[in-house]
Order: C-alpha cells, then sequence, then structure tokens
C-alpha cells in the first residue's frame, strides 16, 4: 500500500478515486497533454483497473482528461481560447451566484462564508498551493449553496473542474494573492454582511475578470518560453 493509495470510505471507491486524480490534475503533478497510463494509476492508488477506466470516463466528462485516438487517455491541454470562454462563461455564472447569495442564503449561511473567507486567508499564507485551492473549493461550494438554485451550482462546477487548472495559474501571477484575497473580501462583504445583490453582482465580476487577466497572462507567457 503507498502513501498515494486511496482509503476505503463509506463513499463509493470511484469517487475516491476521481477525487484523488482530479486534485493531482489540478496540482499539476500530471501535466497537460500527459499520458495517463492505467496500470500506473491502478498501482499508484492501488485499484483495479475497472475503477481507473470508471474514473477516467468522469474525468473526461468534466473536460479534464482527452481519449486520443491510438494514444488512450491523457489529461486535457486548455488554449488560450478554451480559458477565454471558460472565463466568460464563469464570469456570468459567478456574478448571478453571488448577487442570489445577497438575497436567499440564511444567517447561518451568511456567518458560514465569512468564516471561509477567513479558511482562504489562512491558506494563501500558508505557502502550499493545494490548501489554497481547496480552502477556495470549500468558500465556493457555501457561495453556491446559499443560492437556492441548484442549475447554477451543477453549471458552475462543471465550469470549474476545467478552471481549476487556470486558478493555479492565476494565483501563481506576482502579487495575485493579496489581490485575490481582497476581492473575495469585497464579495463576503456585499453577500455575507451588507446583503447588497448588486455590489455582490459586480464584486464577483470583478474577482473573475482579475483572475482570468492573470491567469491568460501567465499563459501567454508559458508559451512564449
Amino acid at each position: 500500500m503507498t502513501i498515494d493509495a486511496v482509503r476505503r470510505t463509506a463513499a463509493p471507491l470511484r469517487t475516491e478515486v476521481v477525487n484523488a486524480l482530479r486534485r493531482a490534475i489540478v496540482a499539476q503533478e500530471f501535466t497537460p497533454g500527459e499520458r495517463l497510463v492505467e496500470t500506473v494509476l491502478c498501482e499508484k492508488y492501488s485499484v483495479s483497473r475497472t475503477v481507473v477506466r470508471e474514473a477516467l470516463r468522469q474525468l473526461e466528462s468534466e473536460g479534464l482528461v482527452s481519449m486520443v485516438a491510438n494514444r488512450g487517455p491523457e489529461v486535457a491541454t486548455l488554449s488560450i481560447s478554451d480559458a477565454e470562454n471558460l472565463y466568460e462563461v464563469r464570469c456570468a455564472l459567478e456574478s448571478l451566484a453571488g448577487s442570489l447569495f445577497a438575497e436567499r442564503a440564511t444567517d447561518e449561511q451568511c456567518t458560514e462564508l465569512v468564516a471561509r473567507l477567513g479558511e482562504i486567508k489562512a491558506a494563501m499564507t500558508s505557502g502550499n498551493a493545494e490548501k489554497r485551492l481547496a480552502a477556495k473549493d470549500r468558500y465556493y461550494d457555501v457561495l453556491l449553496e446559499g443560492t437556492g438554485n441548484a442549475e447554477i451550482a451543477r453549471m458552475l462546477r462543471s465550469v470549474n473542474a476545467r478552471t481549476q487548472i487556470l486558478r493555479a495559474l492565476s494565483l501563481a501571477a506576482p502579487g495575485r494573492q493579496a489581490h485575490t484575497i481582497a476581492e473575495i473580501t469585497r464579495m463576503t462583504a456585499a453577500a455575507a454582511v451588507n446583503r447588497d445583490p448588486e455590489e455582490a453582482r459586480i464584486a464577483c465580476q470583478e474577482h473573475i475578470r482579475n483572475a482570468a487577466e492573470a491567469a491568460l497572462t501567465e499563459m501567454r507567457r508559458l508559451q512564449a518560453s
């Protein structure tokens, strides 16, 4: 049993492998365009080939894995155009989510969103990229739940599955972490403290547009190098 082996829990084993492999892709343990060899994954996570294949199909549906003829599964590669399209959709959905949260969230959800902001601030100073991404995921779980709209939550989670890789690029930009904290603080204040739907919408738009600019700049730099 390796340290990467997936722990058996009450959740379906396939779900555990999907989550573990998703984290590895987002953290760029597996890089864009890299082949995902089934035998290697079976050994890494101590699971059967059937489970690995099911996990890969799930991640293909999320856009994180591509099935390439005569090559097999590999980590999906996002073009600059793909990234621009994803951020446009995310901006529209997230600004609506922020507005709806301000209108509909319970007092308990507002309190929890503020607490999740505290987790993000702590994670940002930890120097651990995985902790930063996990803290933001927990924040968005609360934000989406507070919208009272399951369709927005479903659609935004689908988009975020692919933008998680871009999020890592965005946070790598110089000075971006401090700006991220300030932007999410503004979002939280507008949605959970002031309960101002319009201000929450604007704050969410600003955050996504700035994140998009940082990620796209980093993508262009990497392509040019």
